[in-house]
């Protein structure tokens, strides 16, 4: 199986950025073995749509991203499939999110949307021109590592540490990429 993990965001606006700049935080930082699977990183910026030729090439996909839950506080992680997304998921965030939305509505409709689950945090910041996150997102990161790592590893796909990169190198050099 091919398993890929998506990082979704706009760099831009400070939380928004968090799916593209967790994405790499993880790829530096981890090596990542199996017997059954290839896994690969892909930041996908906020091109939905753009996206769809290079998600149907994949069995399995872990989009990384903000998600929009009106009754919840900055920084709340939520990992579920996307087909039994919760309730409180209103996925009217910002425009990338709604996008991403559609996006994997329209891939269902054609049958074309591999299995696909969501690694989601609730963000505060919404700033235009800040590469920072906020502390809630910070202390966000480690739940977030926890959620994917053991979902790896019920797909028999095991991690090991091989860097020492923080999230905040991944920020500083968000501009380059």
């Amino acid at each position: 199986m091919k398993i890929l993990i998506l990082g979704i965001g706009n760099v831009l606006y400070a939380d928004e950025g968090i799916g593209v700049h967790f994405a790499r935080y993880i790829e530096k930082n981890y090596h990542f073995t199996s017997t059954e699977h290839t896994l690969e990183f892909m930041d996908g910026g906020t091109l939905a749509q753009g996206l769809i030729p290079s998600i149907v090439q994949y069995d399995h996909v872990i989009i990384v991203d903000t998600v929009n839950v009106p009754t919840a506080p900055c920084g709340d992680v939520y990992f579920f499939n996307y087909e039994q997304a919760p309730a409180e998921i209103d996925w009217q965030g910002s425009a990338h999110e709604v996008e991403m939305h559609q996006t994997l509505i329209m891939m269902e409709m054609v049958g074309d949307r591999p299995e696909t689950f969501i690694l989601g945090v609730t963000p505060r910041v919404l700033e235009s021109m800040s590469f920072s996150l906020s502390d809630e997102i910070y202390a966000a990161v480690p739940v977030m590592e926890k959620a994917l790592f053991t979902h790896l590893s019920q797909l028999n796909v095991q991690h090991q540490r091989v860097g020492q990169y923080s999230i905040d190198h991944n920020i500083q050099d968000s501009f380059k990429y």
